[in-house]
């Protein structure tokens, strides 16, 4: 069969080598007779699959000893509001910064729990860009700080990210090993596995073990993050199927030469069809400012409603999926993820610069 051309926002594209190993092994996993679905999440097999991911990542990341790696369900969404629930205590005041629908959403579930206040916004320009952020001196009643570093819908990426002295809590759902970090920046991480880590169905948190605090009596026992840190998120039954393709797909980014190599692949995905968009004399409009440009997803219009139509049903018969642009912005939008190999890539740009000329 012919693999399409993926470029969905999430789920979203994995290595095919991810795939491959995982159905060479689909009904007999490490010897067991079973599928890794099959297993006893309390099993010595899948011990090694559940410690394995967080080894791997504990080390593509530098992630230090004074951080605990967690593996939780609910997606980032959930985040929204355990984070609150745990770290925003009475008396403190939660600080968000907007940059689209998802620290809005954020924002949303935070302000049912504690008092919030808006750091930044660029909503008044639809979220063209992130906002310059001028951290003024906090005080001992500020609980944290939180960002979303790359914003899918609207095509914006934090290229660097402020030194504060409060916990700085960011959503990396669809930027996680897509680039180099300084964990030890933050707080807390967390992060859909969705786009760059595996599967659906896992949500990873990375957070300073002086943050896990003993949880207040009227908060439920899986809302929790001592619940988690306590038990090496096996409380209860994981998604062990989501936990083990995320190892794969860990393996695989260490295979390809860890994140830095990742980084640079990135880049120059980027600037493949950054280039296209910007040699088009505006026939492709970037929605995304030049300097908040993300790599993960690359969102442009066209000139008309008609044309974007007709672009995207050509670019469906050609067997490009994914490209429709959020309703929020219109449009088209690329995502490409680790994932997405330099090759599709090449063959969007090439689909891209042939669907201008022919009109």
């Amino acid at each position: 069969m012919t693999r399409a051309l993926n470029f969905n926002a999430g789920p979203a594209a994995l290595p095919e080598a991810v795939l491959q190993e995982a159905q060479k092994h689909l009904l007999n996993f490490n010897g067991t007779g079973m599928s890794v679905m099959e297993l006893s999440h309390r099993s010595k097999d899948y011990d090694e699959v559940h410690n394995g991911a967080r080894n791997q990542l504990r080390k593509l990341l530098t992630i230090p000893d004074d951080y605990e790696i967690l593996f939780l369900q609910g997606g980032a969404s959930l985040q929204f509001s355990m984070i609150p629930m745990n770290l925003l205590t009475e008396g403190k005041v939660a600080h968000y910064v907007l940059t689209g629908s998802w620290s809005e959403k954020a924002l949303k579930e935070a302000k049912k729990h504690g008092t919030t206040s808006i750091l930044a916004s660029t909503k008044d320009e639809n979220y063209r860009s992130i906002p310059s952020l001028r951290v003024e001196p906090f005080n001992k009643n500020d609980a944290y700080i939180h960002i979303t570093s790359n914003n899918t819908i609207y095509g914006t990426e934090w290229k660097s990210y402020p030194d504060v002295s409060v916990p700085l809590i960011a959503d990396m759902s669809s930027d996680i090993l897509s680039k180099k970090l300084n964990v030890e920046q933050f707080g807390l991480i967390y992060a859909g596995a969705q786009k760059n880590l595996g599967p659906s169905g896992v949500t990873v948190v990375i957070m300073k073990k002086d943050l896990i605090q003993t949880p207040a009596e009227n908060l439920p026992t899986m809302l929790s993050y001592e619940t988690y840190s306590k038990n090496n998120s096996l409380y209860n039954t994981p998604p062990t199927l989501a936990i083990y393709l995320l190892k794969l797909v860990l393996d695989w980014v260490e295979r390809e030469g860890g994140v830095e190599a990742m980084e640079n692949r990135n880049n120059e995905k980027g600037k493949i069809l950054y280039n296209v968009i910007d040699e088009s004399n505006g026939f492709y409009s970037g929605h995304a400012t030049h300097d908040s440009r993300s790599n993960m997803n690359v969102t442009f219009t066209l000139p008309s409603e008609e044309k974007t139509k007709e672009f995207l049903s050509l670019a469906k018969e050609k067997g490009f999926v994914g490209l429709n642009g959020h309703r929020s912005v219109g449009g088209c939008r690329a995502s490409i993820y680790n994932a997405v190999p330099v090759d599709h890539v090449v063959q969007l740009a090439e689909f891209m610069k042939s669907f201008q000329r022919r009109l």
